[in-house]
């Protein structure tokens, strides 16, 4: 296994944590109640702190700087999931988006505790610890407000039908992760994506919510197309908006000591 396979792999997952980390922070100031606006900025911090974790651990095994990677990169060269990208839509969409998002990592993360890579099971142990906190919240927050009044629960349902589909493309493979998962380094991404499905469709159920899933056994249905595309740098113009707003400040002072 050569270290481009798992220099790509951890950039795609330090993308997700950089792009998402970024979306969550546009709620400072703005979130329906100083608890949550107080609650995403912290979530906020912790994924772009995860994302530089990963990008330090791709640098070093010949991966590039991280302020490179995430300031200097042009953004068609990202290979986050189309699903951290898309605006922060009303606060129905983010709980929902965080909430399927957070359970993903777990899942995955749980799955690193287990990698032959030494550095990726221990940095992964520390992402969970933290994540703990984020996975309690978001669910939380759907199983609240999911048949909590009819408005809410509308609102909640809409978020779904269009944020579960996009969340899919979080198991979309990265180019090379065959040999990963050869290596024990990472488990296949339809192992993952089986055990989010078996994770986050009883919650929804539950909180009164819909997915486009049935679940029969060790198979399942989907009703829906997921939302592939951004593991293979085929993203969509929201991407080029945030990642222009994030290098802005950074191209005005090309060099400089941050």
């Amino acid at each position: 296994m050569s270290n481009d396979s798992l220099i790509s792999y951890l950039t795609a997952l330090a993308d997700d944590e950089f792009i998402l980390g970024h979306r969550d922070s546009e709620w400072t100031g703005y979130a329906p109640i100083l608890e949550e606006d107080i609650a995403f900025s912290n979530i906020a911090q912790d994924e772009i702190g995860h994302a530089l974790a990963l990008y330090e651990l791709a640098q070093s095994l010949g991966g590039k700087h991280p302020d490179a990677m995430g300031f200097e990169r042009p953004w068609k060269e990202f290979a986050c999931s189309r699903f951290v990208t898309y605006p922060k839509g009303d606060f129905a969409y983010t709980v929902v988006r965080q909430y399927l998002y957070d359970a993903a990592e777990q899942v995955r993360m749980k799955a690193h505790a287990a990698s032959a890579f030494v550095p990726l099971r221990n940095l992964s142990e520390k992402i969970l610890a933290e994540e703990a906190y984020h996975l309690m919240h978001s669910k939380g927050l759907v199983e609240r407000l999911g048949n909590a009044t009819e408005e809410s629960h509308r609102r909640m349902q809409a978020a779904v039908d269009t944020a579960f589909p996009q969340a899919l493309g979080l198991f979309e493979p990265v180019q090379g992760t065959e040999k990963l998962v050869e290596a024990g380094v990472a488990r296949p991404e339809s192992e993952l994506m089986h055990a989010w499905l078996e994770a986050v469709v009883p919650t929804l159920e539950s909180s009164g919510l819909q997915s486009p899933v049935r679940i029969k056994g060790s198979t399942y249905e989907l009703s829906c197309k997921p939302g592939y595309g951004g593991r293979v740098g085929n993203h969509t113009e929201h991407l080029e908006q945030i990642v222009a707003d994030l290098q802005h400040v950074y191209k005005m002072a090309p060099g400089g000591n941050w």
